[in-house]
């Protein structure tokens, strides 16, 4: 899929520049931009907030899972204190509330990371259509022609357009958090 990605990117690039070179002197010349989306998806005010959400979403199942867990360092302490003392019956069933809080931690530990990867996956999806349409309105606005994202390997600062389009992601992120 990669190199689908690398011959797309290379096609689209060829076209262009042969666009650009076949056109008339006199026509408008090719407006290009790069931007680094990594850079975008880090910085951009909309995925703090994402963040910021999940964390919010996830903090009464992260209590008690630490709660869980608390209770099981304490069962545990108590069995390793005392085990030297109890019955046989006795420390057997202990062990086996062990094994069981055991368990159940594990299983909470297991539910709530799955949980939230699946959140995470699902916001990151929903920011990286957010920053395309974002993107997208710019170069338009902006009268690009070509904006090249993943697969740059360099770019100089008179094409790389990231912070103006960080910018504009703010810009629209406060705009709409004011309403």
């Amino acid at each position: 899929m990669n190199s689908f990605k690398q011959g797309l990117f290379a096609a689209v690039i060829g076209v262009a520049l042969w666009s650009a070179s076949a056109t008339p002197a006199a026509a408008q010349e090719l407006k290009i931009g790069v931007v680094n989306v990594p850079v975008l998806m880090d910085r951009a005010p909309q995925t703090r907030a994402a963040m910021d959400a999940l964390q919010e979403e996830f903090a009464p199942r992260q209590r008690e899972f630490a709660a869980k867990a608390k209770q099981l360092e304490d069962l545990t302490a108590k069995f390793q204190k005392d085990a030297s003392v109890m019955g046989e019956s006795e420390r057997r069933e202990m062990e086996k509330q062990v094994r069981d809080l055991q368990r159940e931690v594990s299983r909470m530990q297991n539910e709530f990371q799955e949980d939230l990867n699946l959140r995470q996956n699902e916001e990151l999806g929903n920011l990286q259509r957010t920053l395309l349409v974002e993107v997208n309105e710019y170069a338009q606005k902006e009268g690009y022609d070509l904006i090249v994202g993943d697969g740059v390997l360099f770019a100089s600062s008179a094409v790389n357009i990231t912070q103006q389009v960080l910018q504009a992601l703010e810009a629209n992120y406060n705009a709409t958090s004011s309403r």
